[in-house]
């Protein structure tokens, strides 16, 4: 626990430090959320001979990270970077950038998965963003397979939050970068849409949900995981 905390105050504080000085501070301030935060997580015990998988994302990569992880165990060491920075803030690329910096790792896999965050971006923000994302993502680690994960459907809309219609929109925009730039397709979205009952709370998941998600990201990475069948 201690060890992730460390990391995610090195993120942000890396992060924070590399937002552009010529935007007004107002202008900045009035997309960043109340509470911000970064995550990350990574092995107990690295196994040099096994290839590396990066799940970069948000709460819903965490609550489905150790699952994948255990599912993944003796065929890919599996890390974390999670953080609630939404497409379209400097501060989400200056976190992966730092992220990069920091942990050194040639990842083999990068799956990514946001959306969820920044709801006082528009649609067509996101939309004219998304891309530099993805770009940003690898040229990080561009030996890298890239895949991109559906943001999944929330249980009831809000007003001033996530919205199934928005989330919609924001997949769309989501497939259709990942396809220009060569990325595998995780469609989280039609899974879960199929498990509304398996939600803890608006947003996350039940136990058996992130279960459920993780058994499908596996799915995506082993798909392109080198040596796997």
């Amino acid at each position: 626990m201690l060890r992730s905390q460390r990391y995610a105050a090195m993120v942000l504080a890396a992060s924070l430090c590399g937002l552009p000085t010529g935007v007004n501070a107002e202008d900045r301030l009035a997309h960043v959320e109340k509470i911000e935060w970064t995550w990350s997580d990574r092995p107990k015990v690295v196994d040099a001979h096994l290839p590396n998988v990066l799940l970069l994302g948000d709460s819903i990569s965490r609550g489905y990270y150790e699952a994948a992880a255990a599912l993944l165990e003796g065929k890919a060491n599996v890390y974390l970077f999670a953080t609630s920075a939404a497409v379209g803030a400097d501060m989400l690329l200056d976190q992966i950038r730092a992220y990069r910096k920091m942990v050194g790792i040639r990842f083999d896999v990068v799956h990514v998965n946001n959306g969820m965050h920044g709801k006082t971006y528009t649609e067509a923000e996101y939309r004219a963003h998304y891309p530099e994302f993805l770009d940003t993502v690898k040229r990080q680690w561009p030996k890298a397979k890239c895949i991109v994960a559906t943001t999944t459907p929330v249980l009831n809309d809000s007003e001033d939050g996530p919205a199934n219609a928005r989330i919609v929109v924001r997949n769309a925009t989501a497939l259709e970068d990942a396809k220009k730039s060569g990325c595998g397709i995780d469609d989280q979205h039609a899974l879960m849409l199929q498990h509304q009952d398996l939600h803890d709370g608006n947003l996350h998941y039940t136990a058996a949900g992130s279960r459920l998600q993780a058994e499908q990201v596996v799915m995506s990475i082993l798909s392109v995981l080198p040596g796997s069948r």
